[in-house]
């Protein structure tokens, strides 16, 4: 019987995430619409992503606690941003709960992560590795833009107010869906301190 409910439960949420990724797109649209920033686009365009901008890089500024959303060096989007739990400083190895700081990509996207989707950030890079090495630590990985817990263990509040990830930058539910529609694979990330 729990391996039923389970799965219900598992189903439920997959279809609340697209349902909720599928709102979140049109009042998007709506509100670009609105602005004016759509006016030479069709309202009704043949996919919800063709009705907003997209970025060529990401950057993100640590010390700032936001990820910018950049096309041609101009901002599109701003975001509030968590990071790791020692946010100070470069990660080093893995268990140091930092997030990296310098120059990668984002590469995979997965729907159905532990967390309202997530975008892969391709931590590490040759000298991560040989930093690592040298400390005779393994690098860690797995480092990605990420929207906050589908099974929450703290207060929602929680989550918008202090840095609490492993590593990994994380944004609202709603700040993820315009990340992952406006950024494509292989967009470059610049993580600053």
């Amino acid at each position: 019987m729990w391996p039923l409910r389970y799965n219900l439960k598992k189903h439920f949420m997959t279809i609340s995430r697209r349902f909720a990724l599928a709102l979140v797109v049109m009042t998007a649209a709506v509100c670009a619409w609105a602005d004016g920033a759509l006016s030479d686009v069709p309202f009704l365009t043949s996919t919800p992503e063709a009705a907003l901008p997209m970025a060529d890089s990401v950057l993100v500024r640590k010390s700032e606690r936001k990820l910018y959303l950049l096309r041609q060096g101009e901002v599109l989007r701003t975001y509030k941003i968590a990071l790791g739990l020692r946010p100070d400083g470069h990660k080093q190895f893995e268990g140091d709960f930092r997030t990296p700081e310098g120059k990668y990509r984002l590469t995979r996207r997965n729907a159905n992560s532990e967390y309202f989707l997530s975008i892969l950030i391709d931590y590490p890079n040759a000298q991560d590795v040989e930093r690592a090495r040298r400390l005779g630590r393994n690098p860690g990985g797995a480092i990605m833009i990420h929207g906050e817990p589908n099974l929450p263990r703290k207060p929602r509040d929680y989550y918008a107010n202090v840095d609490w990830t492993e590593g990994c930058i994380a944004v609202s539910n709603a700040d993820m869906v315009e990340i992952w529609l406006m950024t494509r694979p292989n967009t470059p990330i610049e993580i600053a301190p």
